[in-house]
């Protein structure tokens, strides 16, 4: 991951505001209410919802489907494309969704948009999921043949050329906002809001998705702030807050053959009572190989938080997993360079790499992590790593340089401690 990169993601990001903003220029208006909705707070306007889209979406040049201010209940709904132009949702309302379990049980979304090129989603407005009434049917863990679906609030499917930007995503029934097979999206100044102990509330999930930019957006909520799944790259998160959340991940992989990320930069990120900071993680159990690379975490600070840095080959999240086996995910390419703040626990860095496939070309720099918590003074952990560290390692890092000269060994600061016996 060079500095070409980084120039061409803002390039990119100002490129994707420049020709979104001009493709949304005067566009035609279809308000939901000359379709039928009403913004009372009991009639369903999922039908408005989907009439008013399909004439948009069918409008030579496309246009924008308005919920003027109220508040609109909806129930699940598929937002299908291609259009013969670009599409702009526009929430200045308030949308609730359905506390009927027959209707959001077993279900995989609320408000779905498929397969449109050029699509903006604004308007400052709100979309209450109302997860409290389907965080009691997330069972999962405990009943993995039988548990059923919850839906995710905003699912965007092979969507390209998008931009959300200034609504609120608030308690969800499952994940907040979730990319599927997108490109070329830009996500800021969005508020997404949850419970800390809300099941599964994934802020932003990210899967099988390229050139995904995530700017100056508050994620409280009870699951990974961010997650990127296997088939992405070119993923960039800035200026982030999260918390309450489990913090900012990669993974799992090692489910599936051949899973990878790739090219994922975050940076200026601040962690505040997360149970992780940033973090990868990986199965054992069963794993079949895949990579994670060019990786880059920088400029974070940690407040309170449980687990600051963390990569985890052991992964499993159920319990009673085998300590037998061993991932096959190569990791390699990975930066932490300046992550500061205050740990939670004694464990401020835990590196838990994979015996068969051990992590490479893991770098460590200025790291300055106190513990806030018991247990005295904070450690670092490594396990299965190589790599190097420069600048400040507080604590001290326990990671082992690769195999060279004692000539190169000179040119780097690098701390070697007892093994950990995991």
């Amino acid at each position: 991951m060079g500095l070409s990169f980084f120039i061409q993601s803002a390039c990119l990001v100002s490129l994707l505001l420049v020709s979104v903003t001009l493709v949304h220029a005067q566009k035609r208006v279809f308000d939901v209410a000359n379709y039928g909705a009403r913004g009372d707070g009991r009639t369903d306007s999922s039908k408005a919802f989907i009439d008013a889209w399909n004439g948009a979406c069918q409008n030579i040049g496309g246009g924008t489907v308005l919920f003027p201010k109220g508040i609109f209940m909806v129930a699940p709904v598929v937002l299908l494309g291609p259009c013969k132009g670009s599409m702009e949702l526009r929430f200045q309302g308030n949308l609730l969704a359905s506390k009927k379990p027959s209707v959001f049980l077993g279900i995989d979304h609320w408000i779905t948009v498929q397969r449109v090129n050029g699509l903006m989603i604004n308007g400052g407005g709100t979309l209450d999921g109302l997860g409290a009434d389907g965080w009691g049917y997330n069972d999962c863990l405990k009943n993995s043949g039988g548990c059923k679906q919850l839906p995710a609030t905003l699912r965007l499917d092979f969507v390209t050329h998008g931009h959300i930007d200034t609504i609120t995503s608030l308690n969800s029934k499952n994940t907040h906002i979730n990319l599927f097979a997108c490109k070329d999206v830009l996500i800021s100044n969005v508020k997404i809001i949850a419970p800390g102990d809300s099941p599964n509330t994934d802020g932003i999930h990210i899967g099988s998705s390229q050139n995904i930019y995530i700017v100056d957006t508050h994620i409280s909520t009870g699951d990974d702030c961010v997650s990127v799944l296997p088939g992405s790259q070119y993923i960039n998160v800035t200026g982030v807050h999260c918390g309450p959340g489990h913090g900012i991940s990669i993974g799992s992989l090692g489910r599936n053959a051949g899973e990878s990320v790739s090219d994922l930069y975050v940076k200026n990120c601040r962690f505040v009572g997360t149970q992780n900071g940033v973090r990868i993680k990986t199965w054992a159990v069963d794993a079949k190989p895949g990579t994670v690379s060019r990786v880059s975490f920088e400029h974070i600070e940690m407040d309170n938080v449980d687990n600051p840095i963390v990569i985890d080959q052991e992964y499993c999240p159920g319990g009673g997993c085998s300590k037998q086996e061993s991932s096959k995910v190569q990791i390699r390419d990975v930066k932490f360079n300046d992550i500061r703040g205050s740990s939670a626990t004694k464990e401020a860095v835990t590196l838990k790499c994979s015996q068969s496939v051990p992590c490479q070309d893991i770098e460590l720099k200025d790291i300055d992590l106190k513990n806030g918590g018991p247990g005295g003074p904070a450690v670092s952990l490594s396990y299965n790593v190589r790599g190097r560290t420069y600048g400040i390692q507080n604590p001290p890092s326990s990671v082992k340089p690769p195999v060279a000269s004692s000539t190169e060994l000179e040119d780097y600061s690098s701390t070697e401690l007892e093994d950990y016996n995991w």
